[in-house]
């Protein structure tokens, strides 16, 4: 019975971290998640009577303690999968406590993403966002027209500074600067993604950080400041 106790667990967990896995998806293994949980509550409830009934020897209380135990585990499992957008949440706002900077993404049963920054220390919004797959830190600037790279976020993003054409001049925090314009393949904010971004890169040493301009910002359906929160909507 108890190496049957392990399987079943092994058996809910993997079923509960399908489902939140692929709940922005909609299917799991080409069925509607909805479907794919009643399945899997029917095929639980399966085993757990098949062992009642297959074990001989088993006293009733024994027997009814075990099935209180799966049935907490199928309503945990349950409640789990209804529960999913506020788990993830919680799972979100811990992140972004841990590591600063870090989005809090969420995405309603309609499939509105909603991507929340907090305010830093410095009084700017920044958040940790990636650029062709690469964590680039971006500092919110509604004062910028485009997205900005610095030669050194631009370099983990796979572009080379050195072999760019820098024949724009913009004003930076430093004075004025050279830029040049690139088309980033994929940038991503939380669970908002743009592809074909145009972006500048600055000359080396001229800017340290980067920026997240108007043109990511206007692709969105909208943003919002909520006292020391900014939230993203796509």
């Amino acid at each position: 019975m108890g190496r049957l106790f392990w399987i079943i667990i092994a058996l809910v967990g993997a079923a509960l971290l399908l489902l939140m896995a692929n709940s922005d998806a909609g299917s799991t293994f080409g069925m509607a998640n909805d479907d794919f949980a009643r399945f899997a509550y029917m095929g639980i409830w399966g085993i757990v009577l098949a062992s009642a009934l297959l074990g001989s020897g088993i006293r009733l209380g024994h027997f009814l303690r075990s099935m209180a135990i799966w049935i907490v585990i199928i309503l945990a499992l349950v409640a789990g999968y209804q529960y999913r957008y506020e788990l993830q949440d919680v799972g979100h706002r811990i992140t972004a406590g841990l590591i600063p900077g870090s989005p809090i993404s969420n995405r309603d049963a309609n499939g509105l993403i909603t991507v929340t920054l907090a305010k830093s220390e410095s009084g700017h919004f920044e958040v940790r966002g990636e650029v062709n797959g690469a964590t680039v830190p971006f500092m919110v600037d509604t004062g910028a027209s485009s997205i900005v790279l610095s030669a050194g976020d631009a370099r983990r993003a796979g572009l080379d500074p050195d072999k760019l054409a820098y024949a724009t001049s913009v004003l930076t925090a430093n004075g004025m600067a050279k830029a040049a314009n690139v088309t980033l393949d994929e940038v991503k904010i939380g669970a908002i993604e743009r592809r074909n971004v145009r972006a500048m890169v600055i000359q080396d040493g001229r800017m340290d950080g980067s920026l997240l301009g108007m043109n990511f910002l206007n692709s969105l359906s909208g943003f919002s400041m909520r006292g020391d929160r900014l939230v993203l909507s796509d």
